[in-house]
């Protein structure tokens, strides 16, 4: 019986070993893209010409408690040649009421109610495409409407653009979390989201890894008309992340900065935004590749909670049966509970500039992802499996949504 304890015991310090090798490796390059992503203020902002004109298409639906600020924030940038094309995607609140406020006080601000969304369309997508369809600049700021943007943001986009002769650039904002869950979970699920589309890969031309942050993400006219607008990812719930890779695909120079200090976008706003945006990433994966998802699905269970399921026993086995086996395993055990805690505690301050004490709750943070990844493997091709702001998708087996 001992000896059947005791190979038990090697098979899971061997799997707890690896998982602590792995939160070692995430560490290591989260700490490493922290350092060495370039960020959006470093260019010379005095050789800015400021003749290319910024179409800025901005998406609505539903966002009565945001759009103001964001509105506000657009208007007031120093930058001078552009226009605001603001898109409300089937509101049932006072979105369409607020944007009506905002373009009587600046003319720089063009309304369009959206048509009625097709059929194979994400709504944002299609928003997205009817804004461009008015848009007159020859570059488009794509943003969401609850950003703000500080007043020199646009300003050094474009200078980004002009100096370093890109394509397509893109800002990390500042990700405000509106309830304490959120603060709870983002932070470990930016571990996994900062080691696939860090800067350094994307910014990486030997890399495939292309990626667009939703609440800012510049390009040229040219260059998103070459890779088909939105047309071509009217089907993709994770609309940015696609269009970021669709630009990378191409080939064309593009850049991922951080932005933080200039950009604030709200990730998610309660437990249901939370909850359901977390399906939409997990499900988006889904839909391409089952097999993929459900193998990622396992991993980030054993990431984020094998270690603390898997306290209790080591405890209690070290305490019936002391050999070095299993305290072999307590000691792999409880470091990695550490070292867990310790990438947690990075992201928090680094990386969502919260209190680093909401890593003590990641064994929570880490719960609600793994349910929330479960679910969406085992719902992905229900009727309505996807519920993104006020719409329900099908994912049918062509991949394409259905509403």
């Amino acid at each position: 019986m001992e000896l059947e304890i005791m190979i038990i015991n090697g098979i899971l310090a061997t799997i707890t070993f690896g998982i602590f090798g792995t939160w070692i490796y995430f560490i290591r390059y989260v700490l490493k893209s922290l350092k060495q992503s370039p960020a959006l203020e470093r260019i010379d902002t005095s050789v800015i010409t400021k003749n290319i004109k910024v179409s800025v298409i901005l998406p609505a639906r539903n966002e009565e408690k945001y759009i103001a600020k964001c509105l506000e924030s657009l208007i007031n940038q120093d930058y001078v040649n552009f226009e605001i094309i603001a898109i409300n995607d089937s509101s049932t609140d006072r979105t369409i009421d607020i944007m009506r406020q905002y373009a009587r006080k600046s003319s720089s601000i063009v309304i369009v109610n959206a048509k009625p969304k097709p059929e194979g369309w994400i709504g944002k997508n299609w928003a997205c495409y009817e804004g461009y369809l008015r848009a007159t600049g020859d570059v488009f700021l794509f943003t969401d409407a609850d950003t703000v943007h500080s007043p020199s943001v646009m300003s050094l986009a474009v200078g980004h653009l002009e100096q370093q002769s890109l394509e397509a650039l893109t800002a990390i904002p500042k990700l405000l979390c509106k309830d304490v869950l959120t603060k709870i979970t983002l932070p470990l699920l930016l571990n996994f989201l900062h080691s696939r589309f860090s800067a350094l890969r994307v910014n990486d031309p030997k890399t495939k890894t292309g990626y667009f942050f939703g609440s800012f993400y510049i390009i040229t006219r040219r260059t998103y008309e070459a890779v088909g607008t939105h047309k071509v990812i009217r089907h993709e719930l994770v609309e940015d992340g696609a269009l970021g890779s669709k630009v990378k695909e191409g080939k064309f120079r593009m850049k991922m900065v951080r932005g933080e200090r200039y950009i604030e976008a709200i990730w998610a706003r309660d437990l249901n935004t939370l909850w359901h945006g977390l399906r939409r990433l997990m499900i988006s994966i889904c839909s391409q590749n089952t097999r993929e998802a459900s193998l990622m699905t396992i991993a980030i269970f054993f990431l984020l909670l094998e270690p603390f399921l898997l306290i209790s026993y080591s405890l209690m086995i070290h305490h019936s049966i002391s050999d070095f086996v299993s305290q072999l395993m307590l000691d792999i055990n409880l470091i990695t509970i550490a070292i867990v805690t310790l990438a947690s505690a990075i992201q928090s301050k680094f990386a969502v500039f919260q209190n680093p004490l909401y890593a003590l709750a990641c064994p929570l943070g880490g719960a609600i992802i793994s349910l929330c990844f479960l679910s969406s493997i085992l719902d992905a091709k229900k009727v309505g499996a996807v519920n993104w702001r006020g719409r329900k998708y099908t994912i049918n087996e062509n991949q394409h949504p259905l509403e």
